[in-house]
């Protein structure tokens, strides 16, 4: 019988800001200035969407994902569990903790293959995942990079 993919991936990255900032570009709405076409949709607007069991939902290309925040400590922990249904389940773990430059952000993410199918595309992030981080890395290096402001440009 052949059964979904599990992998366990681990990484970390500097960002030059202060975990209180870095902490704000993981959240739902924060990812939205780095991440192209990243929209979340909130079926119930929150009060605050970094609470645990806060939903929301992307659509990324052709398969849609519900996300649930699933544990946070304001500015150290942000974790979200998200099911794209047919092919994977993820829990994402987002840890900062502060550095000498700024904050040191450590990434996990612990995916299951929803489907014997989905299994390539499991081993395929797994085997790209240090580039998947050093992406994470360098668009938020250019979405910080200091620039002139939109009046003086």
């Amino acid at each position: 019988m052949t059964t979904g993919l599990r992998v366990h991936l681990y990484g970390s990255f500097p960002l030059a800001l202060p975990p209180d900032e870095a902490f704000l570009l993981f959240t739902a709405s924060g990812e939205r200035s780095w991440v192209d076409g990243w929209d979340p949709h909130f079926p119930s607007p929150p009060a605050d969407e970094t609470e645990p069991g806060t939903v929301f939902t992307t659509a990324h290309g052709p398969h849609p994902t519900t996300w649930v925040v699933a544990r946070r400590e304001r500015r150290r922990v942000i974790a979200y569990a998200n099911v794209t249904p047919g092919e994977r389940a993820t829990l994402i773990t987002v840890g900062l903790e502060p550095a000498p430059t700024g904050t040191t952000v450590t990434v996990t993410y612990d995916v299951t293959a929803l489907d014997p199918g989905a299994n390539a595309g499991v081993q395929a992030f797994a085997a790209g995942y240090a580039e998947y981080l050093d992406g994470w890395r360098d668009r938020i290096e250019r979405r910080a990079a200091p620039g002139p402001s939109p009046r003086h440009a």
